[in-house]
């Protein structure tokens, strides 16, 4: 028997923060707009007004916003503004997906463990920038990307869930960025279901999963999440 039998759950209100060309936003839609995840986008929102993601959203009829940093006197003062228009929204879940940018500690404390990232490595490998070029320079076998709770240290806070795929002999930095790409459209999705089914938390900075402390990372197999 199935000990998480499918049951419905109300649509978890979220906003997602993406720099760039939002693809991984495109898979959270997706899986939305498939039955896969029972969500409800409350806003968009970037720091480059020109980001594909506020696009990708606008299409879908999602609320956006773009804020330029250089309008403002402080990174502190662009985070308040910025985190006090998610919580507007009514969001109760934040997703940094591909959101450059180092966020203010006091901007987002009200948020401790209901914000995540995705990052494209094995974490606590390769914080910050660069990730692949990183892990052929360092000649490793086995790359990845970890999905974890944020905190004020860059790429910090504890990590959730991993997906790992072996390094190629003739991998380049752009191989292995495309091949890692599907890995995270499917990361993503799977740990913000187990948060929108309430199975998913961070407790003391633990995370738990049906309650139960994590001890390793849970791991990407397929399309479905499990422990280590």
């Amino acid at each position: 028997m199935d000990p998480h039998p499918v049951t419905e759950h109300k649509p978890l209100p979220i906003a997602v923060l993406a720099s760039g060309r939002g693809s991984n936003l495109e898979a959270l839609m997706h899986a939305c707009n498939t039955g896969q995840l029972p969500l409800e986008f409350r806003l968009v929102a970037s720091d480059h007004a020109e980001a594909a993601a506020l696009r990708r959203a606008e299409s879908a009829a999602i609320p956006t916003v773009a804020l330029d940093p250089s309008g403002y006197r402080t990174r502190r003062d662009f985070d308040l503004d910025l985190f006090a228009r998610v919580a507007a929204s009514g969001a109760e879940l934040v997703v940094l997906a591909g959101f450059m940018r180092i966020l203010d500690a006091e901007a987002i404390a009200p948020w401790t463990g209901r914000m995540i990232n995705v990052h494209p490595s094995l974490l606590p490998r390769y914080r910050g920038l660069h990730t692949h070029r990183r892990a052929l320079e360092a000649g490793d076998h086995e790359h990845g990307a970890s999905v974890h709770f944020v905190s004020a240290e860059l790429d910090g806070g504890p990590v959730i869930a991993q997906a790992h795929i072996d390094v190629r002999a003739d991998d380049t930095e752009t191989t292995l960025a495309a091949r890692l790409l599907p890995f995270e459209h499917r990361l993503l999705p799977a740990v913000v279901k187990l948060i929108a089914e309430e199975r998913l938390g961070l407790h003391d900075a633990v995370v738990t999963l049906d309650t139960i402390p994590l001890e390793q990372p849970l791991r990407l197999v397929d399309q479905a999440l499990q422990r280590a």
